[in-house]
């Protein structure tokens, strides 16, 4: 299904093909010889998502393009089903394997592989050739890549990245105060813009 969102449709070369099932939104741009596959989302929220020549999206992915953070795919980039991406740049020849999951302002270098269920969290820095084990966390710049039960390493890194002021714009609330009120109700407004959408 392709949906026009504030005046911007999906365009798809003529040598890619898009499952009658997937859903392309706004600004979104498929380079030849891609294929998108079924129950696919890809959406412009505020910026572009540009998948390069002969890259494939896989069932049940979801790409999302931000204002701040277009998302764009390089040429032969395979991102596995059920996967994650968010405002990021991803370059040629990266495998993001299932479940994987790219964050805001996230960069990953060329030949690179993200694992099933790899993490790539906000603004870091993956550099060509690296690998993010199964189920293991990348973050930061310079990336340290570590395992999921780290939480005290990962979030020593994290913590600096200021993940509600980057993407929400709202600052960490204090001890037994939430930021949900504030992320519901600036996202809310955001995804709101939707309500004007139509099907091409």
């Amino acid at each position: 299904m392709l949906i026009t969102h504030e005046g911007r449709s999906p365009t798809v070369h003529p040598t890619a093909y898009v499952a009658p099932t997937a859903t392309l939104c706004g600004d979104v741009r498929v380079g030849a010889g891609c294929r998108v596959l079924f129950g696919a989302v890809l959406t412009a929220e505020g910026g572009p998502v540009e998948l390069g020549e002969s890259s494939i999206v896989m069932e049940n992915a979801v790409l999302r393009g931000t204002g701040r953070d277009p998302l764009t795919l390089g040429r032969q980039v395979l991102v596995g089903p059920t996967s994650y991406l968010t405002g990021c740049r991803v370059e040629d020849e990266v495998f993001l394997a299932t479940g994987s999951r790219v964050f805001n302002g996230a960069r990953i270098g060329s030949r690179s592989e993200v694992r099933i269920n790899g993490i790539v969290h906000l603004r870091t820095v993956l550099p060509a050739d690296s690998t993010v084990p199964i189920g293991w966390v990348a973050v930061g710049d310079p990336v340290r890549i570590l395992p999921p039960d780290d939480h005290k390493g990962i979030w020593a890194v994290q913590k600096p990245l200021d993940f509600p002021g980057y993407v929400f714009g709202l600052d960490r609330p204090a001890d037994g105060e939430s930021l949900m009120p504030g992320i519901a109700d600036r996202f809310g407004r955001s995804l709101g813009r939707h309500r004007d959408d139509e099907q091409v």
